[in-house]
Formats: structure tokens, C-alpha cells, sequence
């Protein structure tokens, strides 16, 4: 590499590590403490590597999982760990076991626990990941190309807490492209992992990527923006929904009488909340059936609540026990 090339890299790494000081900035000053980072071995996270250590060094430890679900995947934790130990990083080896089922939800479930019972052990302030910002477009893209409403179009939180906890998760990349990172590891002679089923097309999100991959118009950065400008009017609705419950719902002999007053996307964030107090979580779609019946004087039973339309608003009770 010449003396011009390498200025140049060097001078594209400055500025990447100043985006992602500011970036992580905004979501957990310094002062909060040292933070956890989760590492696959991919690109995305190893670039969140590389640009922890250059703006926080000292302040961070990295953990690395290993589900068992690939034959590769002890290997590749012991790359991230020989990583961290040639850069004097704390590193462990989190090994989970899956649940039944859904496979990659039940494989997200195990490695968040493991990550916040290691945070715990260890006094982390905090969790951050790699998702960036070629990641919340394609969620953004999925969601829509599904019809979901306001909450799913927020897409990938910068900020959030790891399900389950209270412990803060941070997504500091989100403004930065799957390109820029690769190129970022790249420049370190580091080859990441790769995930076979990253090219696997049975899966809706490997579809969406190549999708985007092939459309040059789509921008990525102002796509995760607007999931941004999504999730701060979620947390509006969120803000404008708790008003609404606190101020229009009252408890009456066991059931919940709501006598709406918001706009109807409040109400159907009401009548999900009474459905779940006082049964179970209902699927968006119901609930905005029974908003309709509702709406036209009649009733429903949805998530084992039974609801209807009075002179004095809308009773929720819950659905008797069946007799055996």
C-alpha cells in the first residue's frame, strides 16, 4: 500500500470511529460505565469491535455465543476470542442451548439471557450489537411488505432493553452501511465468519436483501432514518395511549370499561392492553375487528375476553370457564 493509500485509509477510519463515538454517545455516555459487546465473528460485529476499541478503549468486554447449531460456530467463537486476547480485550465464550422450536427465535431468546446473566456477572452498563443500518432497511421493507402497523414499521431500535430485563440495548450502528463496515474490517487483514444461511432464500430477510442489493435507488441510511422518525412517533402513540388508558379506563366488578376518546389508532392500543390484562395477548388483526364491531354496537370474544358495545362505552370481561 502506498504512503497515499494507507493517509487515505487512515483518514476513512477517523472518520468512521468519530461517526460512531458521536453515534454511541447519544445512546450511553461514557460515564454510564463500561458496556458489553456481543461478537458473532461477522463483519458487522467485528467492525463494532475495531471502533469500540478505538474510541472507548478499556471501557468495553466482549462476549461471543455459540448456540451449537453450526459445526463452525466453536471455531468461530475461538477466532473472536484469539481476537480479543491479541488485543488484550476481556472475552467469553457463552455457550446456550436452544429451545424446541422456532429455531432462530429460539436461538435469539438463549443469546440474549446468556448475554444479560453475563452482563450482570461482570457490571456491564449495557449491551450493544452490530445491526446497521442495511439491516433496518431490510426490516422496514419486511414489515411493510407485511402490512404491519406503526410499532413493527419502527424497526430496529437505536435504544431499547434487552427482552426480559432492564438491562439497556444498544444498537450504535444504524447509520452506517454493511459496505463501509466490511471495508473497515478489511483493512485489518481481518476475515470475518460467514453464516451460510446468510445466502439461504427460504428465509424473508435473505430474499429482501438480495432484493436491495439489485435496486441501486433505494437508499439504506434515509430508509433506517425514517424507521427513526417511526420509532420516536411510536413512542408518542405509546405516551398518548398510557393518557388515554389512565384518564378513559376504569375497573368495574372484575371487567374494564373503556369509554374511548382518542383517535381510533389509540383506541386499538387500549383495547390490546384490557384484551391482554385481562387474557391474552390478541394478534393486531383481531383486535381491529372487534374495534369495528364494537364501533357498530355489537361484540366479540377475542384472546378469551369477551367485549360489547354499551350506552356507557365499551366492557371488556373476561370469558367465563367453560364447563367440563
Amino acid at each position: 500500500m502506498t504512503a497515499t493509500a494507507a493517509g487515505s485509509a487512515a483518514t476513512a477510519e477517523a472518520e468512521l470511529a468519530a461517526r460512531f463515538a458521536a453515534s454511541l454517545a447519544r445512546l450511553q455516555p461514557a460515564s454510564a460505565g463500561p458496556i458489553g459487546l456481543a461478537v458473532s465473528g461477522g463483519a458487522d460485529s467485528l467492525a463494532l469491535l475495531l471502533l469500540t476499541q478505538a474510541t472507548r478503549p478499556g471501557s468495553f468486554a466482549v462476549a461471543t455465543v455459540d448456540h451449537g447449531l453450526r459445526a463452525e460456530a466453536a471455531a468461530e467463537c475461538a477466532a473472536v476470542a484469539d481476537l480479543c486476547h491479541a488485543r488484550a480485550i476481556p472475552c467469553t465464550v457463552l455457550r446456550v442451548t436452544p429451545a424446541a422450536g422456532n429455531v432462530q427465535s429460539a436461538a435469539r431468546e438463549a443469546r440474549y439471557a446468556a448475554l444479560a446473566g453475563w452482563a450482570a456477572e461482570h457490571g456491564l452498563s449495557a449491551i450493544a450489537t452490530g445491526h446497521h443500518a442495511d439491516d433496518q432497511a431490510e426490516t422496514l421493507l419486511m414489515r411493510l411488505n407485511r402490512g404491519s402497523g406503526l410499532a413493527g414499521l419502527a424497526g430496529i431500535r437505536a435504544s431499547g432493553l434487552v427482552p426480559g430485563t432492564i438491562l439497556p440495548l444498544l444498537r450504535p450502528l444504524l447509520g452506517f452501511r454493511r459496505q463501509e463496515l466490511a471495508g473497515l474490517v478489511a483493512a485489518h487483514g481481518l476475515r470475518p465468519a460467514e453464516d451460510p444461511s446468510n445466502g439461504d432464500r427460504r428465509f424473508d430477510r435473505v430474499r429482501m436483501r438480495q432484493a436491495i442489493g439489485q435496486a441501486d435507488w433505494l437508499d439504506p441510511v434515509a430508509i433506517a432514518a425514517s424507521g427513526a422518525h417511526l420509532e420516536e412517533a411510536a413512542a408518542a402513540m405509546s405516551w398518548a395511549a398510557e393518557r388515554e388508558w389512565a384518564e378513559q379506563v376504569e375497573q368495574a366488578d372484575g371487567a374494564l370499561r373503556y369509554r374511548p376518546a382518542a383517535p381510533r389508532a389509540i383506541q386499538l392500543m387500549v383495547a390490546a392492553r384490557a384484551l391482554a390484562a385481562l387474557g391474552q395477548t390478541p394478534r393486531g388483526g383481531d383486535v381491529a375487528r372487534l374495534l369495528d364491531r364494537l364501533e357498530a354496537g355489537g361484540s366479540g370474544n377475542v384472546a378469551g375476553v369477551l367485549a360489547r358495545a354499551t350506552a356507557d362505552g365499551w366492557l371488556f370481561n373476561p370469558e367465563p370457564p367453560r364447563s367440563s
